[in-house]
């Protein structure tokens, strides 16, 4: 193996408010916080299987569709269940020009940045 992915950083306005919502969302928890940048990830932290995501602090207007973006899986419920929980938290739905019979609902984060919940369960 050569390399892995060991952190994402995603650039936005309100980190804490971001990191709020991907915490809630992902069940991660806020790991560090510097110049206003918040990174969160699994409890066991930095280096671990997954990724941490690093929320980092920036004004510069956001033009069009973000070029990479998260999917998600649910872990302990079906995927319905799972829209509605994302829902209530502050996800909304986002139309990135789907035809409507995908298996995937595309969403959008507390600040518009889209991400796709996967029907398949994960362990």
């Amino acid at each position: 193996m050569a390399c892995r992915i060991s952190e994402l950083v995603l650039d936005c306005r309100d980190p804490e408010a971001l990191a709020a919502f991907w915490c809630e969302a992902l069940g991660f928890v806020v790991l560090h916080r510097e110049d206003g940048d918040v990174e969160i990830g699994p409890e066991e932290g930095f280096g671990g299987l997954q990724p941490t995501i690093v929320l980092s602090r920036s004004d510069d207007p956001r033009l069009g569709k973000l070029p990479l973006h998260i999917d998600v899986n649910p872990t302990n419920r079906d995927q319905d269940a799972e829209l509605e929980r994302l829902l209530s938290i502050g996800a909304r739905h986002a139309d990135v020009g789907q035809a409507g019979e995908e298996s995937w609902v595309v969403l959008a984060d507390p600040e518009g940045n889209e991400f796709c919940l996967l029907r398949r369960r994960l362990d």
